[in-house]
């Protein structure tokens, strides 16, 4: 790789670039300038352009709640120990209970000064936004929030409507009274969707969206959004690498092969859904131990 390249990848990672376009898209290269090591030995890579690090594997709020609730405090608290940083939520999770359940577990020791805490606002216009947000904001025990996500933008409407009906405006509000420090936006269904709602005339900080195996195939996530995210300097934010189970179960990939494939795209986190101390300490090994895949593999 000539010098030029290699200048052009990591500018890209920390969210500079504008024209890596898909150069980036499996290149091992590319992922090992943009991250560093931490203290506690899990990598931690640029959230695009926030000027944030955060750590490759991150919690996912709905999974880490599916279990008895003194288990799931036990498991985060491993979490953080073990070096991981970036904790996911929505809104809607467990009708609720799986941000009470976060804010429980990082209400103690100091620990919600140790994580980048990020929750999903389910509603799209203005009223209906900032009443999730004070819900959240509650629940997670927290007077702010690292970044504050629009939830499931999955229909063709949506990019219109976060616009028209308010809900932007109430995250903008939310950012400058210091209760949200970044916004962006997710989705699972159609690339499209998140493209349209990527090209509106806002500085959007993330995407979360799927990142596997199987999504290369077909209608790519990761094919068709996540280089026009690098261009931008947008975070991708990776999710469902094992598309809830059925990858290793159905397709005969291993967990930690999924995991590894979803890091070595240039993603900042993959949110993980953890739901015992031996998935937790999977994934942690997959992180510390994380070199990517060749193009070969």
């Amino acid at each position: 790789m000539s010098e030029l390249n290699r200048r052009d990848f990591l500018q890209a990672a920390v969210g500079l670039a504008a024209g890596a376009g898909t150069m980036g898209l499996m290149d091992p290269d590319w992922v090992l300038a943009a991250q560093e090591e931490s203290p506690a030995g899990i990598p931690r890579r640029p959230l695009g352009k926030t000027g944030e690090k955060v750590s490759i594997v991150g919690i996912g709020g709905w999974h880490i709640a599916s279990i008895e609730e003194r288990d799931s405090i036990a498991l985060m608290h491993e979490a953080i120990d073990g070096g991981i940083n970036f904790f996911d939520n929505a809104w809607d999770y467990h009708d609720g209970r799986a941000e009470e359940v976060m804010g429980k577990a990082l209400a103690t020791g100091g620990r919600r000064q140790k994580v980048f805490l990020m929750t999903k606002d389910c509603n799209r216009d203005y009223q209906g936004s900032l009443a999730h947000l004070d819900d959240s904001l509650r629940r997670l025990r927290t007077d702010h929030l690292d970044l504050w996500q629009f939830h499931e933008i999955n229909y063709p409407q949506d990019p219109d409507w976060i616009f028209e009906q308010g809900g932007v405006k109430a995250a903008l509000e939310a950012k400058k009274a210091g209760k949200v420090r970044f916004i962006g936006f997710t989705g699972h269904k159609d690339f499209d969707f998140l493209l349209k709602t990527l090209s509106k005339p806002f500085p959007w900080d993330t995407v979360q969206m799927p990142i596997n195996v199987l999504d290369a195939h077909y209608r790519s996530f990761q094919k068709n959004l996540v280089p026009e995210c690098t261009r931008r300097g947008v975070a991708v934010i990776g999710m469902k690498a094992l598309a809830g189970g059925a990858i290793p179960k159905e397709v005969g990939v291993s967990a930690a092969d999924c995991r590894r494939y979803a890091l070595s795209l240039p993603i900042s986190t993959l949110v993980c859904g953890i739901t015992s101390r031996e998935e937790l300490r999977q994934d942690l090994g997959v992180a510390r131990g994380f070199r990517p895949m060749s193009p070969e593999e």
